[in-house]
């Protein structure tokens, strides 16, 4: 197939046919049709750059060419020739026909070679787009595969290693044995925390909101019984105040990255040595925004991190634990809903994340 731009032109005259052909076939492949009903048939067949129809022509006029040339194969770029001014008709080429440009006859040969060149341009464009658009949701289908397999193909045999572990040290007598089935256990917790993580980035930079009805209480609640369950949280006072009397809408898996990740942040940066630690999650609900408060008076951050700790795999402390996903998971979340979120926070004295999110209801 020739490397040139696929040019269709339909007239009703052959003079025209044969003009235009012999113009521009040394730059163009020039495909020409006698009219509409012959340009829609070949247009069924043939690959089209770009197509170049007459207004007035029997039959079926240039616009109503275009109007069906677009059920058939709506990706050429269309061009209408006029030899008379008609706004009724320019009108008509633009909201049916979706024509890029028109062009008065007789037509000027550099005129017509640029708008050719130019339509082409746009048409090798959209295809380029169409085409990424195309792997995108290859890649995206891939994706959703792979977050299957990481939830439950790797987190099923490592919860078996943990269980099997725990089993183990409750007959296991000699200590040495003990400190290896430790070791087990927090390789297997950290390795299960990566997982989470990783599920979490998947869902915090989905651009596409699964909107549903939120109930802050409920989706507390579980994530404080997950908490204690792994962390156990004896040595720290959990104050929570939640105020929704209004239905509100919003992404319940977003909401979670969020929620959890900030919970976590605020345990794993407490002071290793101190009393009255505390946690305080505070969100109030009406029927426009939630507003989410969390408070820790953990080890802080210095003031010169707080607009880098939201980058990926940034840290703000040398304590060995995080993984620099959490804080950036969060923005990226509260961006996706179209809300924000702002710190406060001082060294050795804790941090405070405000974040506002809109309502979702459609």
């Amino acid at each position: 197939m020739t490397n040139k731009i696929r040019v269709l032109y339909i007239d009703d005259e052959d003079n025209n046919l044969n003009s235009f052909k012999a113009s521009l076939r040394k730059d163009f492949h020039i495909i020409t049709a006698i009219d509409a009903e012959d340009g829609l048939r070949i247009a069924e067949k043939e690959e089209l750059h770009v197509v170049i129809a007459d207004q007035r022509m029997p039959g079926l006029t240039g616009v109503e060419f275009f109007e069906k040339l677009m059920r058939i194969n709506p990706d050429p770029i269309r061009i209408l020739l006029t030899g008379y001014s008609d706004i009724a008709s320019v009108i008509d080429a633009i909201n049916k026909g979706e024509v890029y440009r028109f062009i008065d006859k007789p037509w000027n040969l550099e005129q017509i070679k640029n708008a050719i060149k130019n339509a082409s341009e746009i048409y090798f464009t959209k295809k380029e787009l169409k085409d990424k658009n195309e792997r995108l949701k290859k890649v995206h289908s891939e994706m959703n595969q792979f977050v299957y397999s990481l939830s439950h193909e790797l987190r099923g045999p490592l919860m078996s290693i943990s269980g099997v572990s725990k089993l183990a040290k409750m007959e296991a007598k000699d200590p040495n044995i003990l400190e290896y089935f430790d070791m087990i256990d927090s390789a297997t917790l950290r390795l299960d925390d990566f997982i989470y993580k990783m599920l979490d980035f998947y869902r915090s930079t989905k651009i596409d909101n699964k909107v549903s009805e939120i109930s802050f209480d409920e989706i507390v609640n579980q994530q404080l019984e997950a908490y204690k369950e792994k962390w156990g949280l004896e040595d720290i006072n959990i104050d929570i105040n939640i105020d929704q009397s209004k239905k509100f809408f919003s992404d319940d898996a977003k909401l979670r990255v969020i929620l959890n990740n900030l919970f976590s942040n605020a345990y794993k940066f407490q002071k290793i040595e101190g009393d009255s630690k505390f946690i305080k999650l505070t969100i109030k609900v009406d029927d426009k925004e939630a507003l989410i408060q969390i408070e820790d008076n953990g080890i802080g951050i210095d003031e010169k991190y707080h607009t880098e700790v939201f980058n990926l795999f940034h840290r703000a402390t040398q304590r060995n634990v995080g993984s620099g996903l959490g804080l950036y998971m969060v923005k990226e979340s509260v961006i996706q809903m179209g809300g924000k979120i702002k710190l406060e926070s001082k060294l050795d004295h804790g941090t405070i994340f405000t974040i506002s999110l809109p309502s979702l209801k459609q």
